[in-house]
């Protein structure tokens, strides 16, 4: 059964799974589903149509599924998603979606939300995502599987960060954040590859050596235009996978333009490794 404090305000209808721990003052609203072994730690709101996956964790005076701060919202039956084993520290907030974007918002499995984060209606955060203190995000936004923002980041609306990125300390971010980039400053520009984050996930030097190949052709390389430059490595780099999902990236639809890069020569792609000796 779940264990429920008795100072908890739970609503009858709410559906809680198998070793669900809702501690001191929380307020668990009619339409949340909480999964098996969740655990509201203490003085956590939850409401609206909220789905919180098994073994979720949240952290004292963190709100999920709260009206958004959107001034079309009219109380719509919009939905919040969390996925498995998200960890939710304090003063989180995640707001449900609106009719006028998706109807939902999204945050992936093994996820970490440090302190004060704010994610807006809206947005679709994937697996594996860090987001360091008081990283806040804009509505719309969409972040890609083990991406990194760190502290005080703030994301403008409709933003796409791309899997694998890394997003800066204090930056502010109000273009596309390329597959494997690392952005930087106010205004967030690409500063090179986010190799650490490769090295640590498991990419192979092949990998990178030609994921670095290819961001010297699209960013320190001067010569003809973005385009014609995309032309040349959709044909230089035709079957590596890692490369066709930055230009299928860089060429997608999208309200917001790419974040630029800073100088040429200013550009960190990682300190040189030989190919030959990859594992």
């Amino acid at each position: 059964m779940p264990e429920i404090h008795p100072s908890a305000i739970v609503d009858p209808s709410a559906r809680l799974g198998e070793g669900v721990r809702i501690g001191p003052f929380c307020i668990v609203g009619p339409n949340v589903t909480l999964g098996a072994g969740t655990t509201l730690i203490s003085h956590v709101v939850v409401e609206g149509h909220t789905e919180l996956g098994e073994g979720v964790t949240v952290h004292p005076f963190a709100t999920i599924g709260l009206a958004p701060q959107h001034l079309g919202y009219r109380g719509e039956p919009t939905r919040t998603e969390i996925g498995p084993r998200t960890v939710i520290r304090e003063h989180v907030t995640i707001h449900r979606g609106t009719p006028i974007g998706t109807g939902v918002t999204k945050v992936g499995a093994d996820c970490l939300l440090m302190c004060v984060t704010h994610i807006a209606h809206d947005c679709a955060i994937g697996d594996r995502v860090i987001f360091a203190n008081n990283a806040v995000l804009g509505g719309h936004v969409t972040v890609g599987d083990n991406a990194v923002i760190g502290g005080a980041a703030a994301i403008h609306q409709w933003v796409r960060v791309g899997r694998q990125a890394m997003v800066g300390g204090a930056s502010g971010v109000e273009g596309d954040v390329i597959p494997f980039g690392s952005v930087i400053g106010n205004r967030a520009r690409l500063a090179g590859l986010n190799v650490i984050g490769l090295k640590r996930r498991g990419f192979d030097r092949a990998q990178i050596h030609r994921l670095r190949a290819a961001f010297k052709l699209l960013f320190r390389d001067e010569h003809g235009t973005l385009e014609t430059r995309l032309a040349e490595a959709r044909q230089r780099f035709a079957g590596d996978p890692l490369v066709e999902e930055v230009l299928a990236f860089m060429t997608a639809e999208s309200h917001r333009p790419l974040c630029r890069a800073v100088p040429p020569d200013d550009l960190d792609l990682g300190a040189e490794e030989p190919v030959e000796s990859a594992a």
